[in-house]
């Protein structure tokens, strides 16, 4: 057990992969436990993880502001349709090319804000949020995109051996889940290494990671695509779930949802993208049954909802300023303080040991530690030292 300890101390990798491997059996312990409904619920958190996840890499860490990666979702989504209804690839292989598609679609983006700052890259990025979904209402696009409607997709079909009864909600539960702990998985390597050091290097001062050889436009494209690559994967993931990718699903809100959930969970931390996506979903689920089930006029009803979703963020965000995460975090460093505070205040061996000697313990050549009582005594007082200390005096 002991060794186990150490080696997980040592190896990020291998702390990941525990969490990882974690994280799974408590999702499938999940999934199992609960009904349809909230199988769902727990796909819609995992695909807007990989989303979250990815944009927290870009902005938390790299310091780029970026209100398009709803578009992004919005690429990975019509990949894998696109993909499934012409070839019929396995699912796994069509989820790799929606992250792979979205990414080469992230070095164009990349390569034209590289060079932008503050609100000119949030404009441009919000260009392409607005306009990308929009082209498939573009007539020649038409008959490609399936237009306002979008495009169906088969939902995926359990497997023969998990029984012919298994809930098709549990198996899409399953690989969204999958997707999620994957991504968190290369992600929180990613930033412990060389990339993340640089990434944070340039956004903490751009000038100063420049002359110490770093390339920020180079490494901003690829922060870009790495961001990409998650949301086109949580995109190719909501049209398994939803089974279907059209321009409605990802509007401009989707975009600013993303960000507002960042900020919530905690801008630059990979757990602060799960509680981000956890509120995303629950909170207006939660809020629209507390409208429906409140008596209200439809008037006051359909906009509660709403109301109650803006009220908790306002909330969240002023009782922790940097997000969910830092102020568990905080929480739990003043608990762990108080606590070694009472411990060390307790009464017992450790403490009279501790005042047996008043003095400091040095260690002579012989090897022996000896305690010097230092009682107050000038250097005047005592040997040698004293008697030049009254020389000095007269």
């Amino acid at each position: 057990m002991g060794t186990v300890l150490n080696v997980l101390r040592r190896s990020t990798l291998a702390r990941h992969t525990a969490g990882a491997l974690a994280a799974i059996a408590a999702l499938y312990f999940l999934t199992t436990a609960v009904g349809p409904y909230r199988d769902l619920q727990i796909a819609q958190v995992a695909y807007l993880t990989c989303a979250v996840a990815g944009l927290t890499v870009l902005t938390g860490l790299g310091g780029q502001i970026s209100l398009g990666h709803g578009a992004f979702m919005a690429v990975g989504a019509y990949t894998v349709v696109l993909i499934t209804g012409h070839w019929g690839w396995p699912l796994a292989a069509v989820l790799a090319a929606a992250a792979g598609v979205t990414a080469v679609a992230g070095v164009v983006v990349g390569a034209v804000a590289a060079r932008l700052h503050g609100p000119y890259l949030a404009g441009a990025t919000l260009a392409f949020a607005v306009g990308l979904p929009g082209l498939a209402n573009y007539k020649p696009l038409t008959d490609l995109l399936g237009g306002q409607n979008g495009l169906t997709l088969v939902p995926p079909i359990p497997p023969e051996s998990l029984g012919a009864t298994f809930p098709l909600e549990r198996w899409q539960a399953w690989i969204s889940c999958l997707g999620a702990v994957i991504t968190l998985f290369l992600l929180a390597n990613l930033v412990r290494g060389r990339f993340g050091r640089t990434l944070r290097a340039s956004r903490d001062d751009e000038i100063a990671a420049a002359l110490s050889g770093v390339r920020v436009a180079r490494l901003r494209i690829a922060a870009t695509v790495v961001s990409a690559a998650c949301a086109g994967l949580g995109g190719g993931l909501l049209a398994v779930v939803a089974t279907l990718a059209a321009p409605g699903a990802f509007p401009l809100t989707l975009s600013l949802q993303l960000i507002a959930a960042i900020i919530i969970g905690g801008l630059g931390s990979l757990p602060g993208a799960v509680w981000g996506a956890l509120i995303l979903v629950y909170v207006p689920t939660w809020a629209s049954d507390l409208s429906s089930s409140s008596g209200l006029s439809h008037n006051i009803a359909s906009n509660l909802p709403l109301a109650i979703y803006g009220l908790v963020l306002i909330v969240v965000t002023l009782a922790f300023p940097r997000g969910l995460q830092g102020g568990l975090r905080d929480i739990g460093g003043a608990v762990r303080r108080r606590v070694l505070t009472r411990r060390d205040r307790a009464p017992g061996p450790r403490g009279s040991a501790s005042t047996a000697t008043s003095g400091p313990t040095t260690t002579h050549p012989g090897g022996a530690d000896e305690a010097i009582a230092d009682q107050g005594a000038r250097p005047d007082d005592r040997g040698d030292a004293g008697g030049r200390g009254e020389r000095l005096r007269r």
